[in-house]
């Protein structure tokens, strides 16, 4: 009942439900920008939780803990949470509505009407600094996670930026992965991009993985062009991997050719 209760408070009363407990909820619609809502609750300098909602691409499900029910259709809503300690966020998480969320004691505020344009700009503003690792742990993979399965174009050319032009190579590399989850020229532009000037090779094979994950119409065609004129021994090796698994009648016909020389 009190989970019930608590889920009525959040206003989450279309599509999943979600539902928070151990914890005080506050609830506020968002008069502005999602970086200013946060800002003015971490100056409060005492420990809390911030929540809102917003379209997800596709249908996701994320891992609950302790899970006391089956949901056989995912959601197609993202949850994000910002832990704030300090006068600043200290730790980031994502989830569906179809996972009980437990705040440990620990005051919730949820936001109303955040827009989807919005919160990928914020979640792309947490991808850079401070780099230390803790950040780089608490806040800003899970943010860049979160931009993975979030919607909309802004979020998409978060990555694109973040796959070509961040310091830390993982983070370009997990970049590129969300890419490979999207169609559009703009993500394989992008992946190609990495393969041919990134100057790691984990890098380089991460983007051809994700050119894997493409839809073969684009994706196949980029694979063989990597096998067979890139310059990096280990790039074409991936490429023809990906290849081999693909069974795309394309893949057997280059390999074909490779054999008959």
């Amino acid at each position: 009942m009190t989970a019930l209760l608590l889920a009525a408070a959040l206003g989450i009363g279309q599509g999943p439900a979600a539902s928070v407990v151990n914890a005080q909820v506050e609830t506020r619609h968002a008069a502005q920008t999602i970086e200013r809502e946060v800002a003015a609750l971490a100056s409060r300098q005492d420990d809390r939780w911030v929540a809102y909602r917003v379209p997800a691409r596709g249908r996701r499900s994320f891992e609950c803990s302790e899970r006391s029910r089956i949901t056989l259709e995912p959601s197609h809503e993202l949850i994000v949470l910002a832990r704030l300690a300090a006068g600043r966020v200290a730790r980031l998480r994502t989830t569906t509505p179809d996972c009980e969320i437990d705040a440990g004691g620990l005051p919730v505020v949820w936001l109303d009407g955040v827009g989807a344009d919005d919160s990928a700009t914020w979640l792309a503003s947490l991808l850079n600094a401070p780099a230390t690792i803790e950040w780089s742990n608490q806040v800003a993979r899970p943010a860049l996670i979160a931009l993975g399965v979030h919607d909309g174009d802004v979020a998409t050319r978060a990555l694109v930026t973040t796959a070509r032009d961040h310091q830390n190579s993982k983070m370009r590399s997990d970049a590129l992965f969300w890419l490979g989850q999207r169609a559009g020229n703009e993500a394989a532009a992008t992946i190609a991009e990495a393969i041919d000037r990134d100057p790691e090779t984990d890098v380089k094979r991460r983007a051809v993985f994700a050119l894997s994950q493409l839809p073969k119409d684009e994706g196949v065609p980029k694979l063989i062009d990597v096998a067979r004129s890139n310059r990096n021994p280990a790039v074409r090796r991936q490429a023809m991997f990906w290849l081999g698994q693909s069974n795309d009648p394309r893949a057997l016909k280059f390999f074909e050719e490779i054999l008959l020389k």
